[in-house]
């Protein structure tokens, strides 16, 4: 079954370019050419990754992209202008999955939008049929779902990954390269510190208190570790 993409840009010369190449390579491809429109088609429509322009009327991209967090597991890659690295981790932070400056050449675009597809549908290691069992966090390979308590918890593509990835050898410490290498290997930004970014929202989701994490631990100087106790303790 076809991916489903909903490209967002207020340049209708944007979305008249990149439209029909993605048609091409095989997608279903909706549009929106401002920030309301592109929340009310996210909630009817349901794609399974948005390309979101970060400058839109109505609403930012950034507005839209907190928003979708909220409720949607869709991927998302933030698209703009802005080249400094403050903007990219503000992009990261309020939970996109990638991020592209323009100008930007098609074929890097469905390079990046196949690696994030692959994160939402991800070949793990788990067998499909077992969950992982860490604590208050139920982890389901098959379903790709996690669940606190009970509550099942709203994970990124990316943030699920991650959570897998250290969840599956707990105690095993990863340096940032190797959380690039394993969880995010896709990742075309290729810079350790977007790890950083991630694991600190993913820490918002899972951790009652981000500040003093009990799953997901720093090791200073080197990269993070999950718990290796059920309870969570270091």
């Amino acid at each position: 079954m076809a991916h489903t993409i909903l490209i967002a840009d207020d340049e209708r010369k944007m979305l008249d370019f990149v439209k029909p190449f993605l048609e091409d390579e095989g997608y279903i491809v909706w549009t929106a050419s401002d920030g309301q429109e592109t929340l009310r088609l996210v909630r009817e429509r349901e794609p399974d990754l948005v390309v979101l322009d970060w400058m839109m009327p109505g609403k930012s991209g950034i507005e839209v992209c907190a928003e979708l967090r909220k409720t949607s597991r869709a991927g998302i890659i933030m698209v703009t202008a802005r080249t400094e690295e403050a903007d990219k981790l503000v992009g990261l932070e309020v939970g996109a999955d990638d991020y592209m400056t323009k100008p930007f050449s098609l074929r890097e675009l469905a390079a990046r939008i196949r690696a994030v597809l692959r994160r939402l549908h991800p070949q793990g290691s788990v067998p499909s049929e077992e969950r992982l069992e860490r604590g208050e966090l139920t982890i389901s390979p098959a379903e790709y779902r996690v669940w606190k308590n009970g509550r099942e918890l709203s994970l990124t593509p990316t943030e699920y990954k991650l959570l897998t990835t250290l969840a599956e050898r707990p105690g095993v410490v990863y340096s940032r390269l190797q959380l690039l290498r394993l969880a995010l290997p896709d990742d075309l930004l290729n810079d350790e510190r977007t790890v950083d970014a991630h694991i600190s929202r993913l820490r918002k989701k899972v951790e009652d208190d981000p500040a003093r994490p009990v799953y997901i631990h720093t090791v200073y100087g080197f990269g993070y570790r999950f718990a290796d106790k059920a309870g969570g303790q270091p």
